[in-house]
Parts: structure tokens; C-alpha cells; sequence
């Protein structure tokens, strides 16, 4: 399926949505963040039902231009979460590194002698037994450092107020997360396919088989209004599209991935682009900041 051309996809997507919006009785919304990946599935969602609710989350952790490109939709809902980022990181630790990893840190600091302890421990009987497969083993000196770590930032900010709102509502999510973005992801779709009827929260992913390049053409193909902080959609030689702007438009100061990053990074970018967010992301806790530039370093991040 992510063979298949742009038309087909989209073609595809309508009927997942269509499927859903039966399957649900019309009680859906579109989970809108302002990035490209969700503006294009709104799009698409409102040539089906040009009145579905659109959902966003205003965390703090957004691109001012996100936040007024969002401003600009009709019939978005805003949602703020209980706790700011600055409280998450306070009560929890940071995001670093990845979702699954920052997880078994957290819940190896939890409980020293449990399972998922035993997983950071190369010659334990865990891991003698299933190999490689589940082991943090090469993450042993992150979890032992002095750096509070954790992934409870995406569910306290995002999913809690969107499941908090899907209780009062009894409106179901139509989500843009394509498989291509993390084995996650991927994992996720073969096992449930785009529309998870039967799972614990069930929800739409009807771009789940699309890719970044599609998104990208979608919007330069219909010419789709989307957020300034992308920049413009070029073609290079080989004929892939790119944004001349930021790659990424998700929370501003999330860590997962950014040890992955060529430089410039996207802290580095962040220093060019919006050097007030970068001072306060960098500066230190005592003085009012998030404290990541010392986070940052520990994991052989640069931050300039």
C-alpha cells in the first residue's frame, strides 16, 4: 500500500474515513496538531463531511506559527492539559532518546530488581534467554546517570485531555500517524490495520500507509494552505520534495530521535529560527529554564 500512487491513497483514505464515520455513527473529530501530516488528513476528512470537529491540544510545546496557522481552521476545539511541560520534566524526567527506551528506564528506576531492570544488564538471565531482541543493555549508563528520564510527557499532555474530551464527547479520534515514522508505528498498523475497531481506544489512522513524500506532494498538488514554519515545498535533482523550513513541527523541546539527527539538529535549528525558545529550553532550571542544554550534552547532543 505505500507503493501505491498519490490518487489511490487518497481514494483509500476516503473510504477508511467513510468506514469509521459508519462504523461510529458520525460521533468522530480529526486529531489536528497544525502539522502538515494532519492538515492534509482535515483536508481530506472535510470533503467527506465538511463539518467534522477538529481537535487541537495547545501543550505550550508548539511553533508560534503552528499556533496561529491552527487559529486560522474553522471548528477546532482547543484543548489545554493539566500539567505544563515544565511540571512533566519536574515530576518525571525528560524525553530522550526514544518513546520505548525513556519507558523501561523509568520503570527499571521504578523497580531496581525487576524484570525491566534486568533487561540493562548484558549478563543477566533476561537477556541470556531472548537475546538482543528485548535488551536495553547499551542504555545501562543512561539509566544509571543522575538525569530524571521518562515518556510520560506525550500521555499527560496529549492523550490525557484527548481521552478526557472523547469521555465527555463520546466522539471517537481520526488520527494522521503513518507507519513509515517509527517501527512503532508500523508494528501498530500490521497488527490493527488503519481502523482499530476492537482495541482499548479505538481510533482511525486512515494515512497510515501514506509517506512523508506524499504528504508533501498533496499539498504542493492541491495547493493546501499549511503553517509558515515549513518553509516552502522544493523538488531537488532527483526529484524528492523537502521543506526549505523545519522537517518537523511536533513539540518543540522533545528529545526522542535527536541523537539520530545530522547537524544541524534541530536544536541547532531552533537556536537560528527561534533563539527565545532555544534560551529558554537551554537555560538552566535555577534560572527559570527547561535545563535540556545539560541533558542534551550528557547524550553527545549539540546544542550550537
Amino acid at each position: 500500500m505505500q507503493a501505491l500512487p498519490l490518487e489511490a491513497k487518497i481514494l483509500a483514505t476516503k473510504n477508511r474515513i467513510n468506514w469509521w464515520l459508519d462504523y461510529t455513527q458520525g460521533y468522530a473529530y480529526v486529531s489536528f496538531s497544525g502539522g502538515k501530516d494532519s492538515t492534509v488528513l482535515l483536508n481530506i476528512a472535510r470533503q467527506i463531511d465538511k463539518n467534522i470537529p477538529a481537535v487541537f491540544i495547545d501543550t505550550g510545546l508548539e511553533y508560534p506559527e503552528i499556533r496561529e496557522f491552527v487559529k486560522t481552521i474553522p471548528n477546532v476545539t482547543w484543548l489545554k492539559p493539566e500539567m505544563n511541560f515544565r511540571k512533566v520534566i519536574d515530576t518525571y524526567g525528560y524525553p530522550i532518546i526514544s518513546k520505548e527506551v525513556a519507558q523501561k528506564i523509568y520503570e527499571a528506576r521504578s523497580c531496581p530488581y525487576g524484570v525491566v531492570a534486568s533487561r540493562f544488564d548484558e549478563n543477566s538471565e533476561h537477556n541470556k534467554r531472548y537475546g538482543n531482541r528485548y535488551s536495553k543493555a547499551k542504555w545501562r549508563w543512561l539509566k544509571d546517570s543522575d538525569i530524571p528520564i521518562s515518556h510520560m510527557c506525550c500521555n499527560i499532555m496529549k492523550k490525557k485531555p484527548a481521552k478526557k474530551y472523547e469521555k465527555e464527547t463520546g466522539f471517537t479520534p481520526i488520527i494522521g500517524t503513518m507507519a513509515c515514522e517509527s517501527q512503532n508505528r508500523k508494528t501498530e498498523w500490521l497488527r490493527n490495520g488503519c481502523n482499530s475497531y476492537e482495541s482499548n481506544r479505538p481510533s482511525s489512522k486512515p494515512m497510515s500507509f501514506w509517506t512523508e513524500q506524499d504528504v508533501l506532494e498533496y499539498i504542493k498538488k492541491y495547493n493546501i494552505p499549511y503553517a509558515s514554519v515549513y518553509g516552502e515545498i522544493k523538488e531537488d535533482k532527483s526529484g524528492k520534495l523537502y521543506t526549505t523550513g523545519c522537517q518537523r513541527t511536533g513539540c518543540v523541546f522533545c528529545g526522542f530521535g535527536c541523537h539520530l539527527e545530522k547537524e544541524p539538529n534541530r536544536f541547532q535549528r531552533l537556536k537560528q529560527t527561534h533563539p527565545k525558545l532555544w534560551e529558554y529550553c537551554m537555560k538552566p532550571k535555577e534560572s527559570g529554564g527547561l535545563g535540556m542544554k545539560e541533558v542534551l550534552e550528557y547524550i553527545n547532543v549539540k546544542t550550537e
